[in-house]
C-alpha cells in the first residue's frame, strides 16, 4: 500500500545562491498545500523552474520573503511585469506578499525604478509584513504562518507552515546560528535550512552542515534539507560534516527536488 501524499509538498525550485550555476539557481521553494501553492523567495532562475514544474505564476498565491538580498528576491520583479503584461486573462486570484518589516518601502523603491509596470491594483495584491523583532502569525484557511527573527539581516525571517493536521514544514532563509530557529522549527515534520559554507569556511549570517544539524538536532525535526549552497560546498563531504551533530533523515537539496 503506498503511503498517503503529506498535508504538505515542498519542491525545491532554487538550491543555490547568488554565484551563477547551471546546477543551481538561486533560492527558492515551491509549497502546496491543497490547491494552495506558496513561493517561499524569488531568485534568480525562480520562474523558469517553476515553468520546469508545470507550474504557473497565476497558480502562486503567496510570495513569502526571507529577506530583501538580490538571491531571494530578483525575480519579484519579473514576476509582477508577467503577471500584468501576460497574454492571458488577468490574475483573478489574489496574491499576497509576505515579508519582514520595510517590504513596503522596498517595493515603493522597485516601483519608483520600473514604474506601473510593476504595479498591480490593489484587490489583485496585497503585502503582510512580519514583526521582526519578536514572533509573529497569520491564518489561512489552509494553513498557518509562524515567523521568527533570523540572524542575517534586520529584516530577515524564517517561516514555519502548518496544516490543519499539525504537519510543519520550516524554512530558514539566511541565517546564523540562533536560538529563534530552534524554537520556530521545534518538532517539525521537515525543516529546509540554508547551509552556505563548509565548516571550515564559516561565514558570519550563514550556516555551516555542522551548525544547521545541530539546529535540527536540538529542535527535533524529523527531516533535514540542507540548501543554498555555494559553489565550495561541492569540494566537501557536506553530509559527513552534518552527520557530526544530526543523525535524523537528511537530504542534500537539488534543483527540482521533489519531497
Amino acid at each position: 500500500m503506498m503511503d498517503a501524499l503529506p498535508p504538505i509538498t515542498v519542491t525545491i525550485l532554487g538550491s543555490g545562491t547568488c554565484v551563477p550555476s547551471l546546477r543551481r539557481s538561486s533560492c527558492s521553494v515551491l509549497m502546496e498545500i491543497g490547491e494552495q501553492k506558496l513561493l517561499f523567495d524569488a531568485g534568480a532562475g525562480t520562474l523558469r523552474r517553476m515553468l520546469e514544474c508545470g507550474v504557473s505564476i497565476f497558480d502562486i498565491s503567496c510570495i513569502f520573503f526571507s529577506h530583501f538580498h538580490p538571491d531571494h528576491t530578483a525575480e519579484l520583479v519579473p514576476f509582477l511585469f508577467a503577471t500584468k503584461y501576460s497574454e492571458r486573462k488577468p490574475r483573478k486570484t489574489p496574491l499576497t506578499l509576505i515579508a519582514g518589516k520595510g517590504f513596503s518601502a522596498f517595493y515603493q523603491a522597485l516601483k519608483q525604478a520600473y514604474g506601473a509596470w510593476i504595479e498591480l491594483d490593489s484587490d489583485i495584491l496585497s503585502i503582510v509584513e512580519m514583526d521582526t523583532r519578536t514572533p509573529d502569525r497569520l491564518d489561512f484557511d489552509l494553513f498557518s504562518v509562524s515567523t521568527r527573527p533570523a540572524a542575517h539581516n534586520p529584516e530577515s525571517i524564517s517561516y514555519r507552515i502548518t496544516s490543519p493536521s499539525g504537519y510543519s514544514v520550516v524554512y530558514s532563509g539566511d541565517t546564523d546560528y540562533t536560538e529563534n530557529l530552534i524554537t520556530l522549527a521545534k518538532g517539525a515534520q521537515v525543516l529546509i535550512c540554508e547551509c552556505s559554507h563548509p565548516d571550515e569556511e564559516k561565514v558570519q549570517g550563514h550556516l555551516t552542515p555542522s551548525l544547521a544539524g545541530g539546529i535540527a538536532a536540538s529542535a527535533g525535526v524529523q527531516k533535514l534539507v540542507l540548501t543554498h549552497f555555494y559553489p565550495r560546498c561541492d569540494g566537501f563531504d557536506i553530509e559527513k560534516e552534518c552527520r557530526k551533530t544530526y543523525n535524523g533523515k537528511f537530504v542534500l537539496a537539488e534543483d527540482l527536488m521533489r519531497l
